[in-house]
């Protein structure tokens, strides 16, 4: 609990609107209970003399920033940036003015001194310059190659590079106009010179999905083909596969019926669902997850490649799994009429959906059928089409299981974020034509519930033995954050609590629902809250209302599920009470274990975000003047950000675009108002767009309304409007004076 308390008080503090406070007040604030007290007390003494807080005059704050900071650094499309130092300080970043960047480049590792403060935009804030780059954020970059007045240049993809890129010899790799090329820096951008760069593979012509593929996996580092080591462990498994059959290790349920439901083009089946009920009534759930620790002995060389690269990676059009093929779409994948290994979670509920046994199992299964959602829907809603009537009833029965475990979970608190996922439709050539909401129907939300519960019921298994383990924690926020949503949404026009608790937020959330302010307020939730996350720390899972979980039910694509399974293993064989199991890693490597898995989830999804966003864009540049319709989802000093949801893509509105006015940014609104019309612009309101411009590489997409926001009326009437109202201020000013 020490470390839990440790991270959480650094997050209080750290906070820009956490004032100084007393060791009591803090705790107070943060809502330790008397029980914590001891470990809050001990937590916060080894933060002192670590010296990572300090107390002056009876307040508790960071300490002041150091002579000499270590960090990353942030670069600015203006030249400047700022370095977030890898220890918190009261100052915050340091800001890194364009002359002293010492060519750094945005992620890079560094080492500043500081120099000065100094006041921008009324801020005071330290200034200093870097002295030493530790380590490049990047190695290799992606870009289309150009010829410009006899110069090569490369327009590199992406926010990396604020100019373009000289390459001098290109004859080497054969590369030509308007190829997709990777390549390596020789000389940095200074403020003066542009970056040079040498080809290292022509990935092929820009704007095509394999080129644009092949440029994400390169400017991620995503990971490539397996080794031949990896390979033939996973041959091995297979060939072994068949003899393991005659053990007697595994319940033998391949009678049952058990069904899977995914989406029509998945090819790993991870889970499969059984159900039934008890001599009283109660449902059993059974949820049968593939055993693929089984074949993936820990720091063999499988084991190895899996834990670097912490998940597969789901691009459009494209697959990088976590483990090979072999096992992914064989041996471990839960085929209908295959025998399988499997990881059984056993669940017993009473009619209220409250859970009143849970039992464990290794079991050998045969899946009886493969269904999509979609197909699971039409099942339960009355279109059986081939499904047996077995089949068909068991939809039926799971979908009222599920919905009063969601209907319980939901009283408990739990909390559901809609961000409009987006489908691309692709052809034959992987070029989006167009895009559609993805498909949302009710057998998500069943497979979801039942998900969850496996995973809790797992995690409180393992959380009553003295080991750690991998979580899936996601904090309760900070009041901070909190109270950040409550003016948020106060802003937005919305009526809600200046105090908001968990009952709150998900009141928040209904109002929305399917409203113009449900993108942006739901965005705004997900920004303030602390992201989900993996790590032995036993923080709970604030958005499940769970207080103990962890994933277990997809271990062929992440490699936490894979380490709670061991951890399932060796609760069936009786071990876990035993100090000396390989498999019970200590808290220090569950942490740095769960520092890269972590790491690696965020890169994969960021990975997918932009693939889809540049595939995106290469359509939406052949629809120049086209219109879409979106919804207003951020407000600035120059210009406003529209987001359409059909495309998921958010554009630009300049100033300019949106009238013949002066607009002027009022941040406590949020919004933009015209001077001369009175007319505002807020979050959620709808405007009927068109294309103006797309800067695929840049990654930039510019719009303008289709109307006018503001037109010579609207100006006209607003200074009639005051002009009236001047005389009738003068009028009544005049009266007082004749009444003396």
């Amino acid at each position: 609990m020490k470390e839990v308390f440790k991270k959480l008080i650094m997050r209080f503090i750290s906070n820009k609107s956490y004032v100084g406070s007393s060791k009591s007040r803090l705790a107070k604030d943060m809502g330790i209970s008397s029980e914590d007290n001891a470990a809050f007390s001990a937590a916060f003494d080894e933060l002192r003399n670590d010296n990572q807080i300090r107390i002056k005059r009876g307040l508790i704050g960071l300490p002041k920033m150091p002579s000499t900071v270590t960090g990353v650094f942030r670069s600015t499309k203006k030249g400047f940036g700022f370095v977030v130092p890898d220890k918190l300080n009261s100052s915050g970043d340091l800001f890194i003015p364009a002359e002293h960047t010492l060519n750094a480049m945005d992620g890079d590792i560094v080492v500043a001194k500081t120099r000065r403060r100094s006041v921008r935009g009324g801020i005071n804030r330290a200034s200093g310059e870097i002295l030493k780059i530790l380590e490049r954020a990047k190695d290799t970059f992606t870009g289309t190659l150009k010829k410009e007045k006899g110069l090569w240049i490369i327009e590199p993809d992406g926010k990396d590079f604020k100019s373009y890129v000289i390459v001098d010899d290109i004859t080497a790799k054969g590369a030509k106009v308007d190829d997709k090329v990777a390549f390596d820096i020789i000389e940095y951008p200074s403020e003066r010179y542009p970056a040079r760069g040498v080809i290292t593979e022509v990935l092929g012509k820009s704007g095509q999905y394999d080129a644009e593929l092949k440029a994400i996996v390169r400017s991620y580092s995503l990971a490539g083909d397996f080794s031949s080591e990896c390979i033939a462990q996973a041959r091995q498994a297979s060939k072994d596969f068949a003899n393991a059959q005659s053990q007697g290790e595994y319940e033998d349920i391949t009678d049952e019926l058990l069904i899977t439901i995914d989406p029509p083009d998945a090819k790993d089946f991870d889970d499969a669902i059984s159900l039934s009920k008890d001599d009283d009534g109660n449902y059993v759930l059974g949820v049968h997850i593939a055993d693929v620790s089984r074949f993936i002995p820990l720091d063999s060389p499988l084991d190895i490649e899996a834990r670097k690269r912490g998940n597969s990676v789901y691009l459009p059009g494209k697959v990088i799994p976590m483990l090979p093929e072999i096992l992914s779409n064989g041996i471990c994948s839960l085929q209908p009429d295959q025998p399988r290994y499997a990881k059984s979670v056993y669940i017993t509920y009473d009619t209220e959906g409250k859970v009143i046994a849970t039992s464990f199992a290794n079991s050998l299964i045969k899946s009886k059928a493969r269904l999509s959602y979609l197909q699971a829907d039409a099942a339960i809603k009355g279109e059986a089409g081939e499904l047996s009537a077995e089949v068909v009833a068991l939809l039926k029965e799971m979908d009222t299981l599920a919905r009063v475990i969601e209907d319980k979970r939901t009283k408990e608190g739990m909390l559901h974020l809609d961000l409009h996922e987006t489908e691309l439709i692709m052809d034959d050539d992987g070029k989006v034509i167009d895009a559609q909401p993805a498909e949302n129907c009710y057998p998500h939300t069943i497979i979801e519930m039942f998900m969850v519960e496996a995973n809790v019921a797992v995690a409180q298994m393992l959380n009553n033995y003295d080991i750690a383990f991998i979580r899936r924690v996601h904090p309760d926020p900070d009041p901070f954050s909190v109270n950040a949503v409550s003016s948020f949404a106060t802003i937005s026009g919305l009526r809600v609590p200046k105090s908001m608790d968990r009952r709150d937020i998900q009141a928040l959330l209904d109002k929305v629902r399917g409203s113009e302010l449900e993108y942006p307020i739901n965005k705004f939730i997900l920004r303030s809250f602390e992201k989900a996350h993996y790590s032995p720390l036993n923080m709970g899972h604030y958005a499940l209302a769970s207080r103990h979980y962890c994933h277990f039910t997809s271990p062929i694509r992440r490699y936490a599920d894979l380490t709670i399974h061991r951890l399932f293993q060796c609760y069936i064989d009786g071990k876990l009470d035993k100090p000396n199991v390989d498999e019970v890693l200590s808290e220090a490597k569950l942490i740095e274990i769960g520092r890269n898995i972590s790491d690696c989830e965020v890169k994969a999804a960021d990975a997918e975000r932009e693939l889809k966003k540049v595939l995106i864009l290469e359509m939406l540049s052949e629809k120049i003047g086209d219109t879409m319709s979106t919804v207003v989802s951020g407000v600035t000093k120059f210009g406003v950000f529209v987001q359409c949801l059909k495309f998921g893509i958010e554009g630009l509105i300049s100033l300019e675009a949106l009238g013949n006015d002066q607009w002027q940014y009022q941040e406590n609104s949020q919004s933009v108002v015209g001077k001369l019309s009175g007319k505002k612009i807020s979050l959620g309101m709808a405007i009927e767009v068109r294309i103006v411009s797309v800067n695929v590489a840049g990654r930039h997409l510019d719009v303008a309304p289709v109307e006018p926001i503001v037109s010579r009326d609207d100006i006209l009437k607003k200074k009639k409007k005051k002009s009236k109202k001047l005389k009738r201020k003068l009028t009544k000013k005049f009266r007082k004076k004749s009444k003396r």
